[in-house]
Formats: C-alpha cells, structure tokens, sequence
C-alpha cells in the first residue's frame, strides 16, 4: 500500500483552523444556515446541492452543463471553447473515462492513498483538464471536487497560501485525516453537525470552507 506520512506543520495548521470556534461561525454564515429561505449569502452554498450534486449515479461518470455551471458558484468559469468540447467533444470522452476508474461513494479518509495519488485517474483527469487552455489548477480541482465530493477536495490559493504548499496538497490531506485514527476527520464531522450544516456537505468541503472563510477574511494577499 503507498502511504506518506502528513507534515506536521500541515497538521497543525489545518488543525488549528478547525478547532477555532469562529469555524461554526463561518459555517453558519457561508451556508446561510439560520437565515430565511432563499438567502444566499455565499454563491458556493449552492456547489455541491445543484441540480442534485455532481455525484448522483445518473450523472457521475460524465462533466454536465450543471457541473460547468455549479463550479461558477465558486468564482471560476470553465473557458467556453473548453465547456464545448467537455460537452459534446472528445475531451468529455476522456474525462468520462477516467472518471468511471475513480470511486464515487468513499470518502478521501477512506481510501487507499493510490486513489489520489500521481498517476491515478484522478490524478490523470486533472492533469488533463490543466493541459486545456485557460483552465487554470484551480478550477480543474473544482470541476473534479463537483464529481467526487467526498473524495477530492476544493483547493484554490487562499487554502493553499493558509495551510503551505506540500509537494501534493491530495497526498497531505489524505495522510492528514488518518492520522490519530482519523482524528481530524471525525473533527470535521462533528463541526458540521455543531454548525448544523447538511449531512450532504463532505466533510472535505466543510474543511475547506472553515479554511477559506477564516483566511480570506484576515485580508491576505494570496498569490
């Protein structure tokens, strides 16, 4: 079995954002809980709920136009020329291909580090989606995170500029939720049901977002 040991101070910087008691603040905030219906104060509120999730069996082996659409909740758009040949090209083949080798129904503390690992498919669509012009690493990981919710998380530059930028940010996380017997992982399914935040939000996205609520509101300039 591949393993890597989590980088200690990874562990702690990622450990310390979840222990802050302003995480269930932020939660609250970014998902509108508490607030009257139809409220949405975080357009990335909807990311994971559109049209019933990336991941529903029906679509989860292929990229749809509601994808495309949930990633713009998180402030990036998937280049037009791009969405087409996702579509109706042969780059949706492709990420079709990949995507029915890559679990849908197991979350990333769960998995065998092979799954996130270099050279996996996982690792392979995202690559591939990076390869196309003007899709950027960000958004080719929040395209991936809409399919695989549970599984690959939401990454951009604000994460990255809070918790470091170890050799692979999958690997880290992976090595960092089972540690201690899954210590962090069970601390972040504890915030979610504090925050009162849905079942259905993975408890990657509630670690991300309890990350990028608290770094971005300290005004960093994020490269």
């Amino acid at each position: 079995m591949f393993s890597v040991g989590p980088s200690k101070p990874f562990v702690e910087r990622l450990g310390a954002f979840i222990a802050d008691p302003q995480a269930v603040v932020d939660l609250r905030r970014y998902f509108g809980i508490g607030l009257p219906p139809g409220t949405v104060p975080f357009t990335g509120s909807r990311f994971e709920h559109l049209a019933g999730g990336g991941d529903r069996p029906e679509v989860a082996d292929r990229i749809t136009a509601e994808d495309l659409v949930a990633v713009q909740t998180l402030s990036v758009t998937v280049p037009a020329p791009v969405a087409l040949d996702i579509l109706e090209g042969r780059l949706g083949t492709r990420l079709s291909g990949l995507l029915q080798a890559i679990p849908r129904d197991v979350d990333m503390v769960d998995a065998d580090a092979l799954v996130v690992a270099d050279g996996s498919p996982a690792d392979r669509a995202w690559s591939l989606l990076c390869e196309q012009y003007g899709l950027s690493w960000v958004i080719a990981g929040k395209v991936l995170a809409r399919k695989r919710p549970r599984l690959l998380p939401v990454y951009d530059r604000v994460v990255r500029c809070a918790v470091g930028r170890p050799p692979s940010f999958w690997l880290a996380l992976h090595a960092a939720l089972r540690e201690d017997d899954a210590a962090l992982h069970r601390r972040l399914l504890e915030l979610r049901q504090v925050a009162g935040v849905p079942e259905t939000v993975s408890a990657l996205r509630v670690c991300d977002v309890a990350v990028w609520m608290n770094h971005q509101a300290l005004g960093h300039a994020c490269p």
